[in-house]
């Protein structure tokens, strides 16, 4: 049998037709249970969050059918109240499907502490200022006191109590410096 007769046989025809046909049904069936168990079209509108507390924002996503996954807390910012939502992923408005984990920051109770750093005494007023000041913490009331190095750091102090190497304030905190003026005791 020559191969131009097989290819024009009715038999060969016909397997071709049900292989055809049997494609367009698997591919027919397969777009029909794809689009039920994906719910083409169906989304839901992550609400905002921002600056609401745990149990709020929990509620808020049950009620539109999404997740909520704590990732972290962030810096202290006190524009938000503590344990809010300062941050959330996606972002408010944002269309999803249903059961979508929603990624939220939250506001810690307070700012980070801070150890004070070694070496501070004795050192000058213009090397203790900006080491503050890039740790977090702000420089306060300046008190100077008789001793012969003019604008020497001598002591540190947070609201009267003597601060040490290595003690810990919340960062933001004011510290208050008592400096030498130049004079001889």
């Amino acid at each position: 049998m020559s191969i131009v007769k097989f290819l024009t046989s009715k038999t060969f025809l016909k397997q071709i037709l049900l292989a055809v046909v049997s494609v367009v049904v698997l591919c027919f069936l397969a777009l029909q249970w794809l689009s039920s168990t994906t719910n083409h079209g169906d989304f839901e509108t992550v609400p905002d969050l921002k600056g609401k507390s745990i149990s709020v924002a929990e509620v808020e996503l049950k009620d539109n059918n999404l997740i909520m996954k704590i990732q972290d807390s962030a810096n202290y910012n006190p524009d938000y109240p503590k344990f809010s939502v300062i941050e959330q992923e996606p972002l408010a408005g944002s269309k999803v499907k249903e059961d979508r984990k929603i990624y939220i920051t939250l506001n810690p109770s307070g700012y980070r502490k801070m150890n004070i750093p070694a070496g501070l005494i004795d050192q000058t007023f213009r090397q203790v200022k900006p080491t503050l000041e890039a740790l977090g913490f702000k420089v306060g009331k300046v008190t100077y006191v008789d001793n012969i190095g003019k604008d020497m750091v001598l002591k540190l102090t947070h609201k009267g109590k003597t601060l040490n190497a290595g003690d810990k304030l919340a960062k933001t905190s004011v510290i208050d410096l008592v400096l030498g003026n130049g004079n001889r005791p």
